[in-house]
């Protein structure tokens, strides 16, 4: 019975997909998330994500400023089912100044599809976010989006993401060209042309072109796009097969390889090939290390770490939901989990799968799963949930350093509760860092942040969400550094020589740091404090 129950496990993990769409803003991403989760029945209609006119927003963006700006500032978590796979799609905001929130959702992907907008080509947040990826070796798969649309020449594209980002591709399709000529694609896998055909009615719908096979020196096929077009396929195929990058999946499984699909998410065109191909060639989940050693997803018990943390999902309840990926095992609702940082078991009775905002509760969950859970204040991000036939830790996700900095102080004394509430709690999430000066009270916090647009957000939060109006000051600091170890001898912090325009404050967990307003100044320091060992970055254990 035993084998059985495990070999039902297995199967259901087997066919576990989770991966992340990562890219600059405006190239499509959560166009192509949307028609993703159309073919998997998950949703009916595309919400559109632009257009103030338009009052329909994306079901991947819940938060009440996105749907005012357009923009996701959030990650999302959406799960559905498509030809016997269950595909767990993190979906991630494009805006670089919410950076830090896609670093700890790629830490929860087994693989990550990158979106390229095909007249623009590799751009800033694109090179960040890949960076992260090789940094932790996952699969990348590149969608060049929007070719109904003037596009970038093919192989500038192909020099384009091989020389930004230093990784070989592999064009699984290649465009017949672009724009008003955009004709469709050539699939090399299956040698068959996909004909581009659009009547404008495709956009809300499922819908799909017909293939039509037909080899290339078929003579048919010249009527059918044209003989300049087709004269021009065979040149640029012909050079593929001979100079170009064979498709190596040992490359593509360490992150060395990027196999590459054109096509038009709006229009809903190479979107289906794509995703057949895509959950071919991706895995499922891998065995993943924690400090105890390797944890297998198969024949481990559950195990799972939270990368995100979530308050006021649901306004009505002020609630807080920390979101877990599930790493090994079975998870089964109410079930007794022990909590590898508070060193104690709890029980988890109401997990729950997210579509945006809407939710349904979960019976069961697998490894690879993204399941959510009520947070009453005992959740931090990079914290291990783990059967306690088997405790582990897996490693912290790393905090990495705000870039920006601003005093922030409440208007009304009188609400200081709520003050320190709703700043700490936002902290918790790792939307925004915050700090003060050690010994002090919260009447006022300085806050860190990646990108400015976190700023507006969060004031706009502490409005909306805890009825909170803040003064905020811009601080002059443009670096931060960890302290990791004093000066032999030195046992306090206060006792480090530093410029004046140096600033010892703390963190949330009581971690002291160091404000630099330039590189000079963290120079300064270390070579007037020898000994002094300063990090870029904390992790959460």
């Amino acid at each position: 019975m035993d084998n059985q129950v495990n070999e039902a496990i297995r199967s259901e993990i087997e066919r576990r997909r989770t991966f992340a769409i990562i890219s600059h803003p405006d190239a499509g991403k959560t166009t192509l998330t949307e028609k993703l989760l159309l073919y998997g029945g998950a949703i009916v209609e595309a919400g559109m994500v632009k257009g103030k006119k338009n009052m329909r927003h994306a079901v991947s963006d819940w938060m009440e400023i996105e749907k005012q700006r357009g923009i996701s500032v959030t990650s999302s978590v959406m799960q559905f089912n498509y030809e016997g796979y269950c595909i767990n799609i993190l979906d991630t905001p494009g805006h670089q100044d919410f950076s830090e929130d896609t670093y700890r959702t790629l830490m929860a992907a087994d693989s990550a599809v990158m979106v390229i907008d095909g007249s623009k080509g590799v751009e800033a947040q694109t090179r960040k976010l890949f960076k992260v990826c090789r940094m932790r070796g996952i699969p990348i798969f590149t969608f060049i989006n929007k070719m109904d649309r003037e596009a970038l020449d093919s192989f500038d594209l192909m020099s384009d993401i091989e020389g930004e980002l230093g990784i070989e591709t592999c064009p699984i399709n290649w465009p017949i060209g672009s724009g008003k000529n955009f004709q469709g694609v050539y699939d090399r896998l299956h040698k068959k042309l996909i004909k581009f055909s659009y009547d404008g009615d495709t956009i809300a719908g499922k819908h799909e072109v017909a293939s039509v096979e037909m080899e290339l020196t078929d003579p048919a096929l010249g009527e059918l796009i044209g003989e300049e077009a087709l004269e021009k396929l065979l040149e640029e195929t012909e050079l593929l097969d001979g100079a170009g990058h064979p498709l190596d999946m040992d490359m593509v499984s360490h992150g060395e390889l990027s196999p590459v699909f054109f096509g038009s998410a709006l229009t809903n065109f190479g979107v289906e090939p794509f995703l057949e191909e895509f959950l071919h060639m991706t895995t499922s989940p891998l065995p993943r290390q924690a400090k105890e050693g390797t944890v297998d997803p198969l024949t481990d018990p559950f195990s799972g770490f939270v990368f995100k943390i979530q308050a006021n999902m649901n306004r009505a309840h002020r609630d807080r939901v920390a979101f877990l990926r599930i790493c090994s095992g079975k998870f089964e609702k109410g079930m007794e989990v022990y909590h590898s940082k508070e060193g104690k078991k709890i029980r988890i009775s109401q997990p729950t799968q997210l579509m945006a905002q809407d939710r349904s509760i979960v019976d069961e969950a697998y490894a690879g799963d993204i399941i959510s859970i009520f947070d009453p204040g005992i959740f931090s991000i990079g914290d291990t949930i783990c059967d306690s036939r088997k405790i582990v830790h897996f490693q912290g996700i790393p905090t990495f350093a705000p870039e920006h900095f601003a005093r922030v102080r409440q208007v009304d004394t009188l609400k200081r509760k709520q003050f320190i509430k709703g700043t700490s709690e936002i902290a918790e999430e790792g939307a925004i860092q915050i700090f003060q000066d050690p010994g002090k009270s919260m009447e006022e916090v300085i806050v860190g942040v990646v990108g400015t647009l976190q700023f507006d957000v969060l004031l706009y939060r502490l409005k909306a969400e805890y009825g909170i109006e803040v003064r905020m000051e811009n601080l002059p600091y443009e670096y931060i550094r960890w302290i990791r170890a004093l000066p032999e001898g030195m046992s306090e912090a206060n006792d480090l020589t530093l410029s004046s325009d140096t600033r010892i404050v703390q963190d949330i967990h009581g971690n002291l740091l160091l404000l630099f307003s330039s590189e000079w100044n963290i120079d300064w320091a270390l070579n007037h404090n020898k000994g002094l060992t300063l990090a870029e970055f904390s992790e959460n254990e």
